[in-house]
C-alpha cells in the first residue's frame, strides 16, 4: 500500500494516453442543501489533496463558502479507472494563486477579468466588449491576477480508486485518512 493514495492519483493523471486527463467533475452543495456538479480542470495533486482554480464569485465558490466540503470524480476510459476524492476545502494562498495565474495563457488571464462567472449575460457581444476593454487596459504589460480569482484545494480525507474488472467484478480500494495522519485502505465489493 502506498503511503498516500494521492500518489496513485498522480500516477493515473500523468499517463500519456489521455486526451484531457485533468477534466474532473466537482460536486458541491449550495446554501439551501442542493447538490450541484460541473466539470473543472484539476491543476495539481499534492500531498494534501487536489487543486483547481475559479472565480471566487462563481456559483461553485459560493457553494464552497456556504459548505466547505466537496468531492471530485474522474473516469479515464483508456485505463477503465475511476478516482473519487472528497474532503474539506480551503482557498490557496494569494502567492499560490498568483504563481499559477502567471502561467495561464494571456487570453485566459484577460477572460478572468472580463467574465462575471455564473452571472446572467444579456448578450455574448457584451462579454466580447469587456474582453476588448481588458485587453486595452493591460496592453503592453503583464495581466495581474484579479482579487476575485484563485485556487481551491480539496484537502483529501477519503479517496476511492476503482478499476474495471471482467464481469463487473471491479476492484475498489477506499482510502481513509485517520486522525493520526496515516491512510488506511479497505477493499470494497463492486
Amino acid at each position: 500500500m502506498p503511503a498516500s493514495p494521492l500518489d496513485l492519483v498522480r500516477d493515473e493523471l500523468t499517463r500519456p494516453t489521455r486526451d484531457l486527463p485533468n477534466a474532473i467533475t466537482l460536486a458541491t452543495v449550495d446554501a439551501a442543501g442542493r447538490p450541484r456538479a460541473r466539470v473543472v480542470l484539476l491543476k495539481e495533486v499534492d500531498d494534501r489533496g487536489v487543486v483547481f482554480f475559479s472565480n471566487y464569485e462563481s456559483d461553485k465558490s459560493r457553494d464552497l463558502e456556504a459548505n466547505p466540503h466537496a468531492a471530485v470524480a474522474v473516469y479515464w476510459h483508456e485505463t477503465l479507472t475511476q478516482v473519487r476524492v472528497a474532503g474539506r476545502v480551503e482557498k490557496l494562498t494569494e502567492a499560490e494563486s498568483d504563481a499559477y495565474f502567471a502561467t495561464r495563457p494571456r487570453g485566459s488571464q484577460i477572460g478572468a477579468w472580463a467574465s462575471d462567472q455564473s452571472r446572467p449575460l444579456e448578450d455574448f457581444d457584451d462579454l466580447k466588449r469587456r474582453v476588448a476593454e481588458v485587453e486595452r487596459q493591460y496592453e503592453g504589460q503583464d495581466v495581474p491576477r484579479p482579487p476575485h480569482w484563485g485556487g481551491w484545494r480539496i484537502v483529501a480525507d477519503d479517496v476511492e480508486i476503482w478499476k474495471d474488472g471482467e464481469f463487473r467484478l471491479h476492484r475498489r480500494e477506499r482510502y481513509r485518512l485517520g486522525v493520526d495522519g496515516t491512510w488506511s485502505m479497505t477493499l470494497l465489493n463492486p
